[in-house]
């Protein structure tokens, strides 16, 4: 297996929470992942202007948070329109993408642990005049946790973000500043007493980076890291990007997808054409574990006929 990430890229994720790696996918995967988004998001139309919804009566009668005299981002719904968990009705290029196996190595070094997890995993795409994407700066452990991040990072998690679209400026890329300079003015703490507070985003601001890149460019971060959703302003823009969450097998403090709630899905898509090991980052035994037997074996065939459970047995 080509190896696409560095120990230089894991050290830099370790110490400052976020790391971009350009071209991270091949021009292969690319095409084929942007046709099944095609599939799964069929006929959606671009504006040629974008959609700003932060002037004055736009939120009803509360006003969004003032920033150098422009009113500052929010996350709101209308943002997440083309937002689906897997598995996909469309072919397994989308829908192993999440679990490919240089980003279960990447999650692997950097969680320092060889039992890695997929806990999340969305496929998300943008259009300019659909929303107004632009958001306030925020970390994921809100919805990842019921806790506060860990010291150690290797007990919290590592989010991808991967465009499979060229984006630019223009075309909403994610937005983050390194924990090094939002430790230097306490950005959890502040950001924990008073979530709307204005100076505090005016401080994130002076220290954000842009995840702009090609197409096949990966963003990986934590749940500690902050970041914001930028606006697309390209006439007909959009972009297309994945989202891909890995934790410690284990590790109970983190979630977000009971994979089995979503049973109606169509999980045969993801069973047929799986390797062991990526079935395993849903949580399915590894080969060879007490968990498999002749009725456990026999079930199994019985629920995802096409499965090639030669491994298994």
């Amino acid at each position: 297996m080509t190896i696409r990430f560095s120990d230089a890229h894991v050290d830099t994720w370790r110490k400052e929470g976020a790391v971009v790696v350009p071209e991270f996918f091949n021009d292969k995967e690319i095409k084929d992942v942007t046709k099944d988004f095609e599939i799964i998001f069929p006929g959606r139309i671009a504006e040629d202007k974008a959609l700003n919804k932060k002037k004055k009566g736009e939120f009803g009668n509360k006003l969004p948070l003032q920033l150098s005299g422009e009113p500052m981002g929010k996350t709101t719904m209308d943002q997440f329109k083309n937002f689906e968990n897997i598995p996909f009705d469309c072919s397994s290029s989308l829908n192993l993408i999440a679990v490919h196996p240089s980003l279960i190595e990447f999650a692997r070094s950097a969680l320092k642990t060889n039992d890695v997890r997929l806990y999340q995993a969305q496929a998300w795409a943008k259009f300019t005049g659909e929303a107004d994407f632009d958001q306030a700066f925020h970390c994921d452990f809100g919805n990842h946790t019921l806790t506060v991040p860990s010291q150690d990072e290797c007990l919290n998690s590592i989010t991808f973000i991967i465009y499979f679209t060229d984006v630019k400026e223009e075309h909403g890329p994610t937005h983050y500043v390194n924990r090094t300079d939002s430790n230097g003015f306490e950005g959890m703490k502040r950001f924990l007493k008073n979530r709307e507070d204005v100076d505090h985003q005016k401080e994130l601001r002076r220290f954000e980076r842009s995840a702009a890149g090609p197409a096949g460019t990966l963003l990986a971060y934590g749940i500690d890291v902050f970041h914001r959703g930028t606006n697309l302003t390209e006439p007909g823009g959009y972009r297309y990007a994945m989202t891909s969450c890995f934790k410690k097998a284990g590790n109970d403090s983190i979630g977000y997808t009971s994979w089995p709630w979503h049973f109606t899905k169509p999980w045969q898509n993801i069973f047929e054409n799986a390797t062991p090991d990526q079935l395993n980052c849903f949580g399915v035994p590894m080969p060879g574990d007490p968990f498999w037997n002749e009725e456990t074996l026999s079930l199994a065939q019985l629920r995802y006929p096409n499965w090639n459970m030669s491994e298994y047995r």
